[in-house]
């Protein structure tokens, strides 16, 4: 029997179904997490053998304590692992200092996590990136901005999903950023003009992928954080070529095993000067762990599959037992509070009865990016798709104020 350390397994909140999963394969499941035990879901707890509260996940001698503890009890740690972006490096670290070979080591932090180093193995592939320039002070980030021209991006160069990622358009703001920015290295980009595609797929301890799918965000989640803004994505039907043959170049360039993961590119929406044509793929970045949120959800829902058992599968007998099922697309609608919508929430329940997946709150630690009430729903078709998400985000008519009677003056 393995025995199999889980980080966290109770948030994301649906990151449980991994442990049931590697359970259901005769696997010895360790949990480790800051929740007290009383506090976990009754399907998580059916889903582990045994779990060790530590005080905080950041203390990492606590952490490490946790791990000992279980190799003393249990033997030998065959893998550990928590599927979150958060935890990489901590997941790293660990398996060095124990010794477990079944996932990433310390060494290969660098290329998976700064922005800036990946770029070198998506040219290896053969992927087109954005020029960049790491942040130092205004006559560095001005003459980069000389060659590439306004708007820039700038981001953390070892940060996590879209936070801290600020657009620039002038010197003004160039200014205002440097004076306000954290003390962490920051990554200056030219701008893309492009939607994000990504690449999923778990893959095994050969490189090969035994599931593959994508997702399309129309929407900049960087826009959607910034302006406090509504989101949406979808998981495609069927994956495009292109998508496809870049995603499987990035996993061969970055050597990656037995890993779910989550590679973000650009899909063109105009022709841009060192880049390439409307309509190619060019590289953002990637993210060695599902992609967040409800995503694995959705991927099940979109085909008619079980990701949680794929990925368990993987650890425990390094293929999928799962066939492939029916395709659909799998829409995600991250409606904001406070925005005055056309459409109640009880019409849209009523609407799209026989279309909802998932409908209820999100989290306030990831409402920033995925909004506060969501609704997840499948289509057999993108015309169906993009109706559904005309109806959740359209908004009512603004009122427009009655003209003043003739010969009357307005109140000033």
């Amino acid at each position: 029997m393995k025995n199999v350390i889980f980080i966290s397994p109770n948030f994301p909140t649906n990151y449980w179904q991994f442990c049931r999963e590697l359970k259901n394969n005769g696997m010895n499941v360790l949990g480790i997490g800051d929740a007290p035990y009383d506090g976990l879901s009754g399907e998580l707890k059916d889903s582990l053998n045994e779990y060790y509260k530590v005080g905080s996940l950041e203390n990492y001698d606590e952490v490490y304590r946790a791990v000992a503890y279980f190799i003393f009890k249990h033997g030998r740690i065959d893998w550990l692992e928590s599927n979150n972006e958060y935890w990489l490096e901590r997941d790293a670290m660990l398996r060095t200092d124990f010794r477990i070979t079944s996932g990433f080591q310390v060494d290969d932090i660098p290329r998976i996590k700064f922005k800036s180093r990946m770029k070198e193995f998506y040219q290896k592939a053969g992927i087109p990136v954005a020029r960049y320039h790491l942040v130092d002070d205004e006559k560095g980030c001005m003459a980069f901005i000389k060659q590439v021209g306004w708007p820039v991006v700038v981001k953390p160069d070892n940060g996590v999903g879209a936070s801290d990622t600020h657009k620039l358009s002038c010197q003004a703001d160039l200014k205002r950023f440097l004076e306000t920015k954290q003390d962490v290295a920051y990554i200056m980009e030219e701008f893309i003009h492009a939607e994000v595609n990504s690449y999923d797929a778990i893959i095994d301890s050969q490189g090969k992928p035994i599931f593959e799918t994508g997702n399309v965000t129309p929407m900049s989640i960087m826009d959607i954080v910034n302006d406090e803004d509504n989101s949406i994505y979808y998981i495609v039907k069927d994956l495009p070529a292109d998508t496809r043959k870049a995603g499987r170049a990035t996993v061969k360039s970055f050597g990656v095993k037995s890993r779910f993961v989550h590679f973000e590119f650009f899909r063109l929406t105009q022709d841009q000067e060192g880049m390439g044509k409307k309509g190619d793929v060019v590289a953002l970045e990637v993210n060695m762990r599902p992609c967040g949120g409800f995503s694995p959800d959705m991927m099940n829902f979109a085909n008619s599959t079980n990701v949680y058992k794929i990925w368990a599968d993987m650890v425990a007998f390094d293929k999928s037992t799962l066939e492939d099922g029916e395709h659909a697309f799998c829409a995600y609608a991250g409606r904001r509070d406070g925005k005055d919508f056309a459409l109640s929430h009880a019409d849209i329940l009523a609407k799209y009865s026989a279309h909802l997946k998932l409908v209820g709150r999100i989290p306030d630690v990831l409402s920033d990016a995925m909004g506060n009430q969501m609704y997840v729903a499948t289509f057999p078709t993108k015309r169906g798709l993009d109706g559904f998400y005309k109806d959740v985000l359209k908004l009512k008519p603004a009122r427009r104020k009655k003209a003043p009677a003739s010969g009357q003056e307005t109140a000033r």
